[in-house]
Formats: structure tokens, sequence, C-alpha cells
């Protein structure tokens, strides 16, 4: 049960047509999901594992994207572990800040993992809702991103205060890493072909500090699951990426956002899983015409490498689908891709 071209893109077998997904493709610029907020709490969306399920096969169903993922959201861990999580229409609100003495107060593994259980159940219950030709997948946060917003409250800014204190930072790791391996377990456990860590923050920092404090968290997450495990950073630069241990460990692949081109992702990612992106966003907010102009001036040079050069491509934004992005081009967006690849 599960999409040929996802499956195709994970080995590295070409395909003409590469599978699409979008992060957030279960948001706010979607009605099936505003029907729902209607009736019930984001909390509950993700909580209910029923209602969960049906927040992410909706925009599979109505715009034939090829993956489901598992609707949540990445602070969950942060609650498991003791600090109190609300949302807000500005958005989450964790408290109280991380600091050392809050750190000391975190609930041990065995105590926090089954605050995650209700992810292993709407997993099971997504991919029952699914058709069988479409793939399910899951999601983390990154260690880091997980630390700034636990001290920041969010991703946004300088991030001064969490790049000042790397000492809390490496405390923070060492107690989060074994509570994402595992939730990713049970996400995996629960039907997820692939699990991905999303990385929202990890680009702030330099490449050599990316390379040198951070990247030793994520290489963990995948030995735990080798091939199951893919990684998306916005705002990384080749150079945060360009490091032996990447090529080493058995990551299901890559994601990158739009600052990257293409061909680059692929030559440096492409022999060994797939490589997720990376339209931008905010073009989807153009014109329909105008949008339609972008995206195939942006798949023209793609569609000018054969079918091997662009192996493992899983076609998508460079980030998540943004609120109140017109529906009507994400669904060109689907006809276009698959119309210009076929």
């Amino acid at each position: 049960m599960s999409s040929e071209r996802f499956r195709n893109a994970l080995k590295g077998v070409p395909q003409a047509t590469p599978p699409i997904w979008m992060m957030r493709q279960a948001g706010r610029y979607h009605r099936h999901y505003q029907e729902l907020r209607k009736k019930h709490s984001f909390v509950d969306l993700c909580r209910v594992p029923e209602l969960a399920a049906e927040a992410a096969r909706g925009p599979v169903a109505d715009f034939d994207f090829d993956l489901a993922i598992l609707f949540s959201d990445l602070l969950f861990p942060l609650e498991a572990l003791g600090l109190a999580l609300t949302y807000e229409d500005s958005g989450p609100k964790l408290e109280p800040k991380l600091d050392a003495s809050q750190l000391s107060k975190f609930r041990r593994l065995e105590d926090a993992i089954p605050r995650l259980e209700f992810q292993r159940e709407a997993m099971r219950l997504t991919r029952a809702a699914l058709p069988a030709d479409k793939s399910l997948i899951g999601f983390v946060g990154g260690p880091w991103t997980l630390f700034v917003y636990a001290v920041e409250g969010s991703h946004q800014g300088s991030l001064r205060k969490s790049k000042a204190d790397p000492a809390l930072y490496r405390a923070f790791a060492d107690r989060m890493v074994p509570v994402l391996i595992e939730n990713i377990r049970l996400q995996l456990d629960g039907g997820a072909e692939v699990v991905m860590i999303l990385d929202t923050a990890a680009g702030e920092p330099s490449p050599d500090w990316f390379r040198r404090e951070l990247l030793g968290d994520l290489l963990p997450l995948a030995k735990a699951f080798p091939s199951r495990v893919g990684y998306y950073s916005k705002g990384s630069q080749p150079a945060h990426l360009r490091d032996p241990r990447l090529a080493e460990t058995p990551f299901a692949g890559m994601g990158v956002d739009w600052r990257w081109d293409m061909t680059e992702a692929f030559g440096m990612f492409g022999s060994r899983g797939f490589v997720q992106g990376n339209f931008d966003p905010t073009l989807l907010f153009l014109s329909p015409d105008a949008f339609a102009d972008a995206l195939k001036r942006w798949l023209e040079p793609l569609a000018a490498l054969t079918p091997a050069e662009r192996r493992g491509w899983v076609c998508g934004l460079g980030h998540g689908l943004l609120p109140a992005t017109p529906e009507e081009n994400v669904r060109t967006f689907v006809r276009i891709v698959r119309e210009m690849f076929h």
C-alpha cells in the first residue's frame, strides 16, 4: 500500500513523473481543513486520531497528491517532556521558557513517550483512510529547531538566546534525541513509510557551527532506522550539508528549500535517496496565468534532465503551503507537473 512513484524515488529508480507532496498540505488554505476547524480545535485535530486521519486525507483526495503526511505538530515532544503547550491565534505558546532549571524537571523517557502514543493511532487510521496507491509519511522536529522554540518561543529573528547558550543546547539535545528516536519508532509502527525530520531553524547557524554542533544529533535518528528517515532544513546552504558523515549515514533522502538550485541538490544527494523540493511557495499567490508561467519556467531546466539525472526527485515546494494560498494554483501545480513529466 504505497505510491509507486514514491517507492521509485526512495530506491533511486529513474522515472518520468515525480511524486508530489507539499508541507502543510493539510492547512489553513484548504476548505476541507477550514470546515474541520469550524467544528474542532487545532489540538483536537492533532490529538484525536480519527480527526487527524480525516485532516490528512482531505488534501490527498482533493488535489491527488501522491503522499499524505501525519497531521500533527512538531512541538508535542516538548509537551511530552513537561513544557506547557497551548495554541493561540498568533501561534503556539510554550511555558515556561527553557532554562537549566526547567531542563532538570523534564520527564524521563519512559514517562514522556506514552504521551505521544496518539500519533501511532493517528498514523494507523490515516493509512486505513487512504487509497492503496498513496503513500504516508510522518515527521518530527529537529533537536535544534525544538530547542529554539523552547528557548525563544518561535524560530524567527536572530535566535540570540539560543545561540548564546551552547551548553544548554547540548544538555537539551542529550535528552531530546532519545525521545525523537522513540517518536519516530511509534510513527513507523503506525504505518509511516518514512519519517521526515523538519528542521526549520537549522539554516540560521553558520555552516561550521551546524556541522560541528548540530549535525551529530541528527545522525543517530537516521542510523536508528536506516533508509526510513528523511531530512529537511529550511535556510540551509550546500555548505551546511556538505559533510562526509551525511554521505555515510543512511538517510532516506534530503529536502531543500527554494534557495537551492535543484540540479545542485541532485548532484549532492541524488545518488543516495530522494531529493525533495523546491518551488517558492510565495509564488502560488501570483495570478493564475502568471503562476502557471512561473511554474513552467522553474520546471523547464528540470525537464531538460534525463530521468536518471533527476532520479529520486520528490516534487513540491521549498517550504510549506502558506495560509490563504489559492486552491486553484495548488491544483494547477499538480496538473502542470504531471503534464510536463509523463
